[in-house]
């Protein structure tokens, strides 16, 4: 881990978007905002209608079928997708909340009952840590019931027909951001990861799946639970917290694997959550002014959401109807609704950079709020503060175990300008055949080294192999059916330093083989750090200590459902992507190609290249402990997906001043 102290992944899951590719119609907005590791602060409860009760099984497997059906990219239901934008600024006040109530025994008891997520293991919940903040695209509270007409409307994420047919909304993680707190909670650094990530999964899941976008793991693992527990003598509620909790646990493993970093907590929210923050703050406040022409874009485009190239309002954003003057001009303070302060987070196609545009929006969305808490008291009445606990069971939750109170006890200093978050690094490209979704696909194609190596600097300040990598020697047993995986995965950790042990079928060792992979590791210091690197690459929440092994040996018993390598492992983390096609995808955009990543095209080869088996090239910069945390600015290039000649757009700021109105240092497109 390269960290002595303790670290807290947290999963601010917020996805609000109109369904796209497998289960998606229309393309929603993606959501960079630093709010997002707070938003996964609650869960939201799922409660399915009853007149669902007969088919709870079958009800999601047909959305998924249907969608996979239908889903083909670019057909319009309408602007239905919401912003992650807003869940991660769901998450920073919910824990601001907490800081400002203190141990009031009803903000205790009521934030208790959103801690009923997956259980992580015994991570500390306050000092350095990692969180990964998760935001569903669902339209179903956590107990599996539709969201009303009524909150549809006010969320502008779809009609009542559609989400009953299983046409809008699924269980994707829409939003995913991996967010260190430094010792203290006076600093934190965090990294959205793009939807669209292509990678395998850390083991076989629905449909016997090993691949797909990182945002489905959740999904799929969700699904699968449902179908495991149809027809059995558990309650809608049970089924359904048995499913969120497979489906956290899963996403997590995944993000573990693709960052090679050991995630802590988690928080997530639904679609409705930072509607209904934006309601108890009576709206934002904002600074917005119109943008140049750019990428076929008239000027001032960005002050609404209805792209004139292709037709689509994914938010209804307009600052028009809020009251932007046009004959003015320039730089405008606006106040908005909750509807249209969620609109503006999560806007993003008529933005200058797209979702480094919507990064820029997002950052002083939680600017405001950050002042807002701090000045207005907002927070400060416990009638206010019990009616927003409350209502945040529909669509907050956390892990189980983890003392959310504690936590934002230490978080009160946090803010703003402590708080920066970037985008790990992906190259986009269109047209590609994803297994197990409809037609051809828009995708990005990752670096695992580089992004690696980014995450570690940046939280630790450290590589990511352990100085004494070459003292272990790592066993690898095959539990499943795939024949040769033992040797593969052998061969992988060699790559990283690791000495070569035993590849072999798990009947040549003595434990039991399980469905997910288990690491163990003998007596000794340099074995039981190795261990948890190990483990972190191959999506295993933490390694066990077994006195048999030998000192300095380390044992991974890969588990019966695991017939794919984990993504930490491979170079471009799934199987179905190579050297060529990354280089290919990076030559379409102009983007510069790694020199670990042409080295590994240089030779010619199209099977599977181990992570580390190609030195690697400079880093990005980026923030290690102590330093100046990572350019929120920082380009995406997902931001070409649509209209690659947008991608290198960027938004001009403001410069601090001493006394900014509302708290905004920043005036974004």
């Amino acid at each position: 881990m390269g960290a002595s102290a303790p670290s807290i992944g947290i999963i601010c899951i917020t996805g609000l978007r109109p369904p796209r590719g497998r289960r998606h119609f229309v393309r929603e907005s993606y959501v960079h905002g630093a709010f997002g590791f707070f938003s996964g602060f609650f869960q939201v409860s799922v409660e399915l209608s009853a007149r669902d009760s007969s088919n709870l099984g079958k009800r999601k497997f047909w959305r998924r079928s249907r969608s996979r059906l239908l889903g083909a990219r670019g057909f319009k239901l309408g602007p239905i997708a919401i912003g992650r934008v807003g869940y991660t600024i769901a998450c920073i006040a919910s824990v601001v909340t907490l800081a400002v109530a203190g141990y009031a025994h009803d903000v205790v008891d009521l934030t208790d009952a959103l801690g009923h997520g997956a259980v992580l293991g015994n991570a500390p919940s306050v000092g350095a840590m990692n969180i990964l903040v998760m935001g569903l695209e669902s339209r179903t509270t956590f107990q599996g019931k539709d969201l009303s007409v009524k909150q549809l409307t006010e969320t502008h994420s779809g009609n009542e027909s559609a989400v009953e047919a299983g046409l809008e909304g699924s269980q994707d993680t829409d939003t995913l951001i991996l967010i260190h707190i430094f010792a203290g909670g006076q600093k934190a650094v965090g990294f959205s990861i793009p939807r669209d990530d292509v990678v395998n999964f850390p083991h076989a899941t629905y449909d016997g799946l090993t691949e797909g976008k990182i945002d489905a793991a959740y999904a799929f693992a969700y699904d699968e639970s449902l179908d495991q527990t149809y027809g059995s003598k558990m309650t809608q509620a049970q089924r359904y917290l048995a499913a969120n909790q497979a489906g956290q646990l899963f996403e997590v493993q995944t993000v573990e694997s693709v960052t090679g970093v050991h995630i802590d907590h988690f928080i997530e929210s639904n679609i409705i959550g930072f509607y209904e923050l934006a309601k108890q703050f009576g709206g934002l406040e904002i600074c917005i002014r119109r943008a140049p022409a750019e990428g076929g874009l008239p000027a001032g485009a960005n002050l609404t959401d209805n792209d004139p190239l292709t037709g689509a309002d994914n938010s209804g954003f307009n600052a028009y109807h809020d009251g932007y003057n046009s004959k003015k001009g320039g730089r405008q303070y606006l106040h908005l609704s909750a509807s249209q302060s969620l609109a503006y987070v999560r806007s993003r196609d008529t933005l200058p950079g797209v979702d480094i545009g919507r990064t820029h929006r997002q950052q002083a969305a939680i600017q405001y709020i950050l002042w807002k808490m701090k000045t207005s008291g907002v927070l400060s009445d416990l009638g206010t503060l019990t009616t927003l606990l409350s209502n945040a069971k529909s669509y907050l939750m956390y892990d189980s175990g983890w003392n959310l109170i504690g936590f934002a006890q230490e978080m009160r200093a946090l803010s703003s300008s402590n708080l920066s978050l970037s985008t790990l690094p992906e190259i986009s490209t269109n047209d590609v055949d994803v297994p197990g979704y409809p037609g051809l696909q828009s995708v990005n194609y990752v670096d695992i080294p580089q992004i690696q190596r980014q995450v570690h600097e940046a939280f630790y300040g450290s590589s990511v192999i352990p100085a004494t990598a070459s003292s272990v020697t790592v066993d690898v047993y095959n539990g499943s059916d795939t024949y040769g995986l033992a040797t593969e995965v052998s061969q992988d950790l060699v790559a990283m330093g690791y000495k070569a042990g035993a590849a072999d079928d798990a009947s040549s060792e003595a434990q039991p083989v399980g469905d997910d992979t288990e690491v163990f590791y003998g007596a000794g210091s340099a074995a039981a750090a190795n261990a948890q690197e190990i483990a972190d690459v191959l999506g295993v929440q933490s390694a066990t200590p077994l006195f048999s092994l030998p000192a300095g040996h380390v044992e991974v018993l890969l588990g019966s459902q695991v017939t794919a390598q984990a993504p930490g492992l491979e170079m471009f983390a799934a199987d179905s992507v190579n050297a060529a096609d990354y280089v290919s995808a990076a030559q379409q955009n102009g983007e510069a190609v790694p020199a670990n990543v042409q080295a590994a095209a240089n030779t010619g080869s199209q099977s599977d290249v181990p992570a580390y088996s190609e030195p690697l090239s400079t880093p990005s910069t980026s923030a290690s402990p102590g330093s100046a945390s990572p350019d929120p600015s920082a380009k995406s290039s997902s931001a070409a997906k649509k209209h690659p000649s947008r991608k290198s757009g960027k938004s001009a700021r403001n410069s601090s001043t001493s006394n900014p109105p509302y708290g905004l240092t920043s005036c974004p497109f």
